[in-house]
């Protein structure tokens, strides 16, 4: 779905010298894409508590995964001046908007266009390592959801997109009037809609081609019983589990986790906000395992195996944002912070 990482981060990796205290941000595109970059403000969900992770980190880089408007990376930059910021997104919009919003930090910080599966290849590329931080916030954002003509909102009239880059890959109109009934029913059912699945997929089939959000959303809301869109619009599982199958999304949190443990320094601390179980649950499962080491022992006994635990959960569970944030913003309810430090050189 994306160029390779040396074309992707061509004009920018240059700025990335081993053992140098000179990296810094070309700011030489910061007049292209403003108005597009002004629409772009959103609030970072959980600020205050992703910000207290790293007051302890040890001074270096921080990437931030999927640096979205910058809004994270602003927060984190200012309550630290020891920290610098890679920022890394494959929304060029988001981009800008990051890059309009960050020009005051100057050189402390460096973006990059790329999906944040490819964190391993820019950070080997680029020499980054050790990292004082990782930061990933998954999934859409509301300047991306309310724009139309991306193709996000169910509640929003525009073409079957949902590309996170808009310039590569599947569309979601793609699979909507590509793929066989079956695989339609399971992408859905995988993603929350149970015995509904099949019955959504029939008539999905049935209306091809679609080539609208409006269309699809008319189509899944006709599909299921009254009783079930009283309990809020239907096809809002529907649009997660296509938009989450075209961008990959949980393909790419599989390839980011272990190359953000696996180049933490010691006392570097990697944060997840997840926003769908399916993200959780990884992220959960990926700390748990780097949290024992892999070690495969009975629980409440001695290990025996030999396995070594290189990092450490920094807090049980997953954090969720206080009912004042979420009655500020609505979207934040669904997300999940999960942290784990690393504890040992190894």
């Amino acid at each position: 779905m994306c160029s390779s990482s040396t074309g992707m981060m061509e004009g920018h990796s240059t700025h990335f010298l081993a053992g140098r205290s000179d990296l810094h941000l070309p700011l030489d595109r910061l007049a292209e894409g403003l108005q597009m970059a002004h629409s772009f403000e959103h609030i970072p969900v959980l600020r205050d508590e992703v910000v207290s992770l790293y007051a302890s980190v040890p001074p270096g880089i921080l990437v931030d995964a999927t640096v979205g408007g910058g809004g994270h990376a602003a927060a984190l930059l200012e309550a630290y001046p020891g920290l610098r910021l890679v920022g890394l997104d494959r929304d060029p919009v988001a981009l800008e908007a990051a890059q309009l919003r960050l020009v005051s930090f100057g050189d402390r910080v460096t973006l990059i266009p790329s999906p944040f599966s490819a964190l391993e290849e820019v950070i080997t590329s680029a020499g980054l390592g050790p990292l004082s931080g990782v930061l990933l916030d998954l999934g859409v954002s509301s300047p991306q959801i309310d724009r139309p003509e991306r193709g996000f909102s169910f509640r929003s009239d525009g073409p079957l997109d949902m590309r996170m880059d808009p310039t590569a890959g599947v569309t979601a109109a793609d699979l909507v009037n590509g793929l066989p009934e079956d695989a339609l029913a399971a992408l859905f059912r995988e993603n929350g809609e149970g015995r509904l699945s099949g019955r959504i997929a029939r008539a999905v089939v049935r209306a091809r081609p679609l080539t609208t959000t409006g269309q699809l959303a008319d189509v899944v809301a006709a599909a299921v019983p009254a009783a079930v869109r009283r309990k809020g619009h239907p096809a809002r599982r529907v649009f997660q589990a296509l938009r989450i199958e075209v961008n990959d999304e949980l393909g790419q949190l599989r390839t980011a986790l272990p190359a953000a443990l696996a180049h933490l320094a010691v006392g570097g601390v990697c944060a997840v906000i997840s926003y769908h179980s399916g993200e959780d649950r990884l992220t959960k499962q990926t700390f748990a395992e780097a949290a024992t080491g892999g070690c495969v022992c009975p629980p409440g006994l001695p290990c025996v195996c030999g396995a070594v635990a290189r990092h450490q959960l920094v807090f049980r569970g997953a954090r969720k944002p206080s009912p004042s944030e979420v009655a500020a913003n609505p979207r934040a309810e669904s997300a999940r912070l999960r942290a784990i430090v690393r504890t040992d050189a190894g």
